[in-house]
């Protein structure tokens, strides 16, 4: 795996944690009020339950790496034994505990999770998926898994998702992903610098890069959550590229291998 070796010098823990709170509680408000938990979501193969019981994995995943660093190598050992097929089987295993039960997990779990990257130094290292993690970037990942599985859901029982300022931690781990999206497509990294010009939910423009670069990216910030998260394909976006890596990019565009 690519190590996230990304600058996360601009995450402010503070103004993070909050609202990965808040999304997880969005989240939850829908959920909670669905008592069949069976039906499917656009990823083949999960239902409802599926996508909550991934959550509650991860979470439990993260708590294990901060708090008991050593054994997360069994965590890892299991996850080469399956390979591709371990989130699937994840999924299915939790997704087989009684409904009440699976909600409860979450919520402790993601509870627990706040505090634990509330509590650690911003820049005090622990284990991930072939990486070494801190809060400064673990706080937006967990963020951006829930809204994307929350996405996921959202879908499925046909409610719209509102877009919020919660959004731009997304967009940011998609911007400073890039190298990523080439790294998973077994492309060379372009060398030269992008700009990105977003439309958040409030109208206001959300920018990365320099004002002169010839690569850029411009559409809503919704749009391009949707997109490196592989919710939707570019097709069904309002993306727009100039110039060729810009245009791959979009057309590879990842956050997560």
């Amino acid at each position: 795996m690519l190590d996230y070796g990304l600058d996360v010098s601009g995450v402010e823990r503070d103004l993070a944690l909050p609202d990965l709170v808040a999304e997880g509680d969005e989240l939850d408000v829908l959920v909670a009020a669905r008592a069949d938990w069976s039906e499917p979501t656009p990823a083949a193969g999960w239902t409802i339950a599926h996508q909550i019981a991934h959550l509650a994995s991860a979470d439990a995943n993260v708590l294990i790496a901060i708090r008991t660093p050593d054994a997360f190598d069994a965590v890892l050992k299991q996850a080469e034994a399956t390979g591709s097929r371990y989130a699937d089987l994840d999924a299915a295993a939790g997704a087989a505990t009684p409904r009440s039960e699976l909600l409860e997990q979450w919520r402790a779990g993601r509870a627990d999770v706040a505090a634990a990257l509330r509590d650690i130094p911003l820049d005090h290292g622990f284990p991930w998926y072939g990486s070494q993690l801190t809060a400064a970037l673990m706080v937006p990942l967990r963020l951006m898994e829930t809204w994307a599985h929350g996405q996921d859901i959202f879908d499925a029982v046909g409610v719209s998702h509102r877009a919020t300022g919660r959004l731009r931690h997304v967009a940011s781990l998609g911007v400073i992903g890039r190298e990523l999206s080439f790294y998973a497509a077994q492309l060379p990294t372009p060398a030269e610098p992008f700009r990105v010009e977003l439309t958040g939910p409030d109208d206001r423009t959300w920018v990365w890069g320099p004002a002169d670069a010839a690569q850029r990216v411009r559409g809503s910030a919704l749009d391009f959550c949707l997109r490196v998260t592989q919710r939707r394909p570019l097709a069904e976006t309002d993306l727009t590229a100039i110039g060729e890596d810009a245009q791959k990019w979009l057309d590879i565009a990842r956050v997560f291998l």
